[in-house]
């Protein structure tokens, strides 16, 4: 069990013969005393002082981790933003190049029919150019001729329908 001051202070000593100075002695312990009483006291101060800092090394322990913690669910949730947004890219890229191919596609199949289009108005033109020049051949012959008003008693009109009707 520990010596408290009282203890001291309530200590009794037998007396003898030849015995020490009891006033001297007195002294002492009430000297000691007051020793003990500040040794407790920064004891007890250094024991409170201790329980802050352990305390406060708690707090910051606490802190460290609740931290380390919350590091590591931002690195998740970056990772996860990050990989997400790859996806998302890769999509988009996917999509793009499906909607390239789509626009070419249709481009070369427009381009096709363009194509024979022009080839059916060449076609056409150059019928269309035969068939004018026969005319214009025949209009021509006709004009040649000296008797173009009377060839067998027909009209202008019909004659001109009938090489019109010949040309088509």
């Amino acid at each position: 069990m520990a010596l408290t001051p009282l203890d001291i202070h309530n200590k009794e000593f037998r007396h003898s013969f030849r015995g020490y100075d009891e006033d001297e002695v007195n002294e002492f312990l009430d000297q000691v005393i007051k020793d003990y009483e500040a040794l407790i006291r920064e004891n007890k101060d250094l024991e409170s002082q201790i329980q802050t800092l352990q305390d406060r090394l708690n707090h910051f322990t606490n802190i460290e981790e609740t931290l380390s913690k919350t590091i590591i669910v931002a690195q998740e949730a970056a990772d996860e933003v990050k990989g997400n947004a790859k996806k998302e890219a890769q999509l988009i890229i996917r999509e793009s190049e499906k909607n390239a191919d789509r626009i070419i596609n249709e481009a070369l199949v427009k381009s096709g029919k363009i194509a024979l289009e022009i080839e059916e108005l060449k076609k056409q033109a150059s019928i269309y150019r035969t068939r004018f020049r026969t005319l214009l051949e025949a209009q021509l012959e006709l004009l040649k001729t000296d008797s173009w008003d009377s060839l067998e008693g027909r009209s202008i009109e019909e004659r001109e329908r009938r090489s019109i009707d010949s040309v088509i």
